[in-house]
């Protein structure tokens, strides 16, 4: 596990107190927002099969979930919702919606780990002293924290749209554009939650 510490350590090491891991999900569907959240874990938290949350199982995440919470000297999640994806573009929504997590964290995070390559977009992008880190939900434990509280978060919104949406059946491809999310659309066309600016195709 000691590894998965070295990005936090060299941050503390340059003078940073609370180092966070920001991540979103949500980037690639056809519906539903993008969701990002923050996490400042304690050095080196114990958080037993912590990993990155796209090789966990839901089974696992939603187990995790709780504990991250509870661990975590602070947390926060946010998220930006379809329209503005579309009024702007998929990158400043997933830049805006990391920083407006990284802003809600209490105590604030002074330095923040930020899964991927990019830290701005056309419209948005991150202000808080920061490292991008290329698969950072896997070689940093505050990242892959924060990825699992991302992704569940949003799988959460899209089951509870099924409810609304049910015809699209959201709950079994959260808004992902699978074989059957596509039938659906050919069906039913786009809801008030699909991004129409990543159905250009259909």
């Amino acid at each position: 596990m000691e590894q998965r510490w070295q990005y936090e350590g060299e941050a503390r090491e340059a003078g940073y107190v609370r180092v966070c891991g920001c991540d979103e999900a949500g980037a690639g569907p056809l519906a539903g927002p993008v969701y990002a959240a923050a996490v400042i874990l304690p050095v080196e938290a114990e958080i037993p099969g912590l990993d990155d949350s796209k090789k966990l199982t839901e089974k696992k995440r939603e187990a995790l979930f709780p504990l991250i919470q509870e661990r975590a000297l602070a947390w926060a999640v946010a998220w930006v919702d379809a329209a503005e994806i579309d009024a702007t573009d998929i990158l400043s929504a997933r830049m805006k919606a990391m920083q407006l997590a990284i802003d809600q964290l209490e105590p604030p995070a002074d330095f923040a780990l930020i899964d991927g390559n990019r830290d701005r977009g056309r419209s948005s992008a991150i202000v808080t002293p920061h490292r991008c880190i290329v698969k950072g939900d896997s070689l940093s434990a505050s990242v892959a924290a924060a990825s699992v509280l991302a992704k569940v978060s949003r799988d959460r919104w899209m089951v509870q749209a099924a409810e609304d949406y049910p015809e699209y059946q959201f709950q079994k491809h959260k808004g992902y554009g699978t074989k059957l999310h596509y039938e659906m659309l050919r069906i039913y066309g786009p809801s008030p939650i699909h991004r129409k600016s990543f159905l250009k195709n259909l």
